[in-house]
């Protein structure tokens, strides 16, 4: 018990050796003659897996931070969850949302709310590739509803921030079994054409490790000083 107890004090307190566990930091390394230390600024894992995506932070407001990654991300809103989720509480009703969580008529009145427009469209699957925008999606899983935001879509894959498993990928017929058809959209002034959500990063797999070494060719390593004989 007391061994468990000091180990969460040392999680919370934020010591150096345990905070580059799940934070970014830069590592030095001795890799160069001599023992000169070079710095290579790291990532941690969760950071990868949540970049440009609002985590949500309680089990009803997975709408709040979809729309949040895209008014931060699309149009540089400096916004929150919780800014979004007291804006949409001023028109929900509050009842509805302690039992089912917010509705795409409560991300469509806080965003007309500050100016912008928002729409729901009712696609085909076929043309998930068309959209060319971050767009907010209703998925179901197990009886589970969840908003989560449509990054883009190829003729295989389709690519979600989701606000609880952060960046994810699916093929399209996994994503469409849980999919209602319907993508909401945010329209205003200010887009980013650019903007991060459009190029996701590739998923951490040891495939895509091997997948792109390459071994160094021999006239490669002679440009770094290395003479014919060394290869012998």
């Amino acid at each position: 018990m007391r061994k468990t107890a000091l180990i969460a004090l040392l999680c919370l307190s934020g010591l150096p050796g345990l905070s580059g566990l799940t934070q970014a930091a830069q590592i030095s390394v001795a890799a160069l003659p001599g023992g000169t230390l070079i710095y290579k600024q790291v990532q941690s894992l969760r950071e990868r897996k949540f970049s440009n995506i609002v985590e949500q932070k309680t089990d009803f407001s997975c709408g709040a931070a979809a729309l949040a990654t895209i008014l931060r991300q699309a149009y540089w809103l400096d916004v929150d969850e919780e800014q979004v989720i007291k804006g949409m509480l001023v028109n929900a009703d509050q009842d509805l949302v302690r039992t089912q969580g917010f509705s795409m008529l409560d991300m469509k009145r806080y965003i007309e709310s500050i100016g912008m427009r928002a729409r729901g469209y009712k696609i085909p699957p076929e043309k998930l590739d068309a959209v060319t925008i971050p767009v907010v999606v209703l998925t179901e899983t197990r009886g589970y509803k969840h908003f989560v935001v449509l990054q883009r879509a190829d003729k295989d894959w389709v690519y979600i921030g989701d606000p609880v498993l952060g960046h994810k990928r699916y093929t399209h017929d996994d994503f469409v079994k849980g999919w209602n058809g319907i993508v909401f959209a945010i329209v205003g002034s200010g887009y980013e054409k650019t903007n991060a959500l459009r190029s996701p990063p590739v998923p951490l797999t040891a495939k895509n490790k091997l997948d792109n070494f390459n071994p160094v060719k021999d006239a490669d390593l002679m440009d770094f000083g290395f003479i014919q004989s060394d290869f012998f």
